[in-house]
């Protein structure tokens, strides 16, 4: 009688458990032997409320990511709603809804920062907040993660740990959970990628300078002026180049033009539409660095690909690599070929003597 009444006790307290990870009631620190059966939800009921999410946050060392939903477009808050890589947001909410407990893991509050749970506020932690809310700013999922789990064998999944905020029971889940909390890997970096090949002509405006380029029997030239030093092949191929594999470094709206204008490129693409090309430049304090190139574009034509380019750059100024400032907006001083010193002729006496 009295092992069947341990049974019955030993069951209840499992449910019990279980009902403080659903409900919120588990006690501030919970063992080490914590119980909840491997496979259930850590966010369960999550996936039909998922329509109804508004807003992500993710807290790392001190500082928030904000990725907020207008209408059907998800964005990045502090850059006006930039629009955020799809397919990895996808994956984070998607996630969230499938995280499934494996194990429990340490309740110690001293051994948290081991597994990345500890204190997300703190600026040393490497733990990461994920809080899911709606349009009412209520809370539909928030938890803590930390390190992935590295395994060596193939095709099994990657776990992770996690905690709940106002816990100290940590637990080891399986799936996987994109948690980043710098914007430069949320940004769609992708700003245009055209051939070489594809551009036909380009007219640069800089200061008092304009340059125009073309191509004859295929190559690309400089056409006017037509007086001008000697100048570098590749440095003159690589204005014709600026459009390819183009990327973002980070992004303001329009309306906040930065540094100083340098000047304009229209390029001119072999179906007739036009990209316009205007560069600023922001010196940094430090002389010596390089300064900051930033770039906007507007679109003229009548292609597919030209008003999926015009819907995602209108309104934008991005940031490029420095080096995208002589692709764009060169002067004739940056296209001059380097005039090579010819050797020292041999002193008297010292012509090689035939053997």
């Amino acid at each position: 009688m009295r092992s069947r009444t341990t049974a019955i006790l030993a069951a209840l307290a499992v449910v019990v458990l279980a009902a403080g990870w659903y409900f919120g009631r588990s006690p501030a620190s919970v063992s080490e032997s914590a119980s909840v059966a491997p496979g259930t939800l850590v966010v369960p009921g999550l996936a039909a409320r998922l329509g109804s999410a508004n807003r992500v946050e993710i807290t790392s060392k001190a500082q928030t990511l904000v990725i907020a939903r207008k209408g059907d477009a998800w964005g990045l808050a502090d850059r006006d709603n930039y629009p955020v890589q799809q397919d990895k947001l996808r994956e984070l909410l998607t996630g969230l809804t499938e995280l499934r407990i494996t194990e429990a893991r340490t309740a110690d509050a001293a051994q948290l920062e081991r597994l990345g749970v500890g204190d997300p506020a703190s600026a040393t932690s490497t733990a990461s907040l994920v809080k899911l809310l709606d349009d009412k700013g209520e809370t539909l999922a928030q938890l803590i993660v930390g390190h992935r789990r590295v395994r060596t064998q193939g095709n099994v999944p990657e776990t992770i740990y996690v905690r709940r905020p106002g816990e100290n029971q940590s637990w080891l889940a399986e799936g996987r959970l994109p948690v980043d909390a710098d914007p430069q890997l949320w940004f769609d970096r992708d700003i245009a990628n055209i051939d070489n090949k594809q551009v036909a002509s380009v007219l640069v405006h800089r200061g008092d300078q304009t340059l125009e380029f073309a191509r004859e029997d295929g190559k690309p030239v400089l056409k006017a002026p037509t007086e001008h030093p000697k100048l570098d092949d590749y440095r003159v191929e690589d204005v014709f180049r600026s459009l390819e594999t183009l990327t973002l470094t980070d992004v303001k709206p329009a309306a906040q033009q930065p540094g100083e204008k340098l000047g304009t490129a229209a390029i001119t693409l072999t179906d007739g539409s036009v990209i316009e090309v205007t560069v600023f430049r922001v010196a940094k304090a430090d002389a010596k660095d390089a300064p900051d190139i930033w770039t906007q574009y507007a679109v003229r034509g009548d292609t597919e690909a030209d008003k999926k380019m015009a819907a995602r750059v209108q309104g934008w100024t991005y940031l490029v690599g420095s080096w995208k400032e002589k692709s764009f907006v060169p002067d004739l001083a940056d296209l001059k070929a380097e005039e090579r010193t010819p050797p020292a002729p041999a002193a008297a006496g010292d012509e090689k003597k035939p053997d």
